[in-house]
């Protein structure tokens, strides 16, 4: 088994498309002026699945920075995880639990967060690969804002997700290369990311 490990230029790119979406995400939320301070609620509850490698290698270069007690507790918060979602998704019901990587109501790992985690809240709009137009209304807090605020919830100033989901798209495809299109496709949960711990590849030695 090969570990996919990021090469220090894409790292840096993936960083810098990060950056690119909390700069879109900022400027969406300051027009609407919501901000999460004072929030009953809590997004890193939220039952997200994530589906690239890059994002998974990433992921664990943070967690690799933890200290090993640390990195024990997330492993043990993330077994917990796993558990209790599966049960509740053989339920039939969307799990709404803690994610592993929050201590104390702030992730532990907040500059290695997934694109999901920094894109969720605001309203926001993609053109699908397929030319279909879609909007996303954002958290309860910015339905409310927009509700008080707007005729229309289109009228309301969204974050475009369209370039910056390209530009990691075609970052995956650098970082898999020859592989891709021979590796399984993933939909795994940030716990399920962490108790795989990082990706791996068979290599044929045929």
């Amino acid at each position: 088994m090969k570990e996919l490990c990021l090469p220090p230029e894409l790292s840096s790119e993936i960083t810098a498309i990060y950056q690119s979406m909390v700069s879109a995400y900022d400027q969406v939320a300051q027009k609407l002026s919501l901000t999460c301070t004072g929030c009953p609620d809590n997004c890193c509850d939220s039952y997200f699945l994530h589906h690239t490698y890059s994002e998974w290698a990433y992921l664990w270069e943070g967690l690799k920075d933890l200290n090993s007690e640390q990195l024990n507790q997330t492993i043990r918060r993330a077994r917990e995880y796993v558990s209790q979602s599966r049960i509740l998704l053989t339920r039939g019901e969307r799990p709404r639990l803690m994610c592993p990587l929050n201590e104390e109501g702030r992730c532990g790992l907040y500059s290695h967060r997934l694109m999901i985690c920094r894109t969720h809240g605001v309203p926001a709009t993609l053109t699908s690969p397929d030319g279909r137009h879609l909007r996303f209304p954002g958290c309860f807090r910015c339905q409310e804002l927009v509700a008080e605020n707007f005729t229309r919830p289109a009228d309301a100033p969204a974050m475009e997700r369209t370039a910056l989901y390209q530009r990691l798209a075609r970052l995956e495809a650098e970082f898999l290369g020859e592989l891709r299109g021979r590796v399984p496709k993933i939909r795994l949960t940030i716990a399920e990311m962490i108790l795989n711990g990082p990706p791996r590849i068979t290599i044929n030695q045929n």
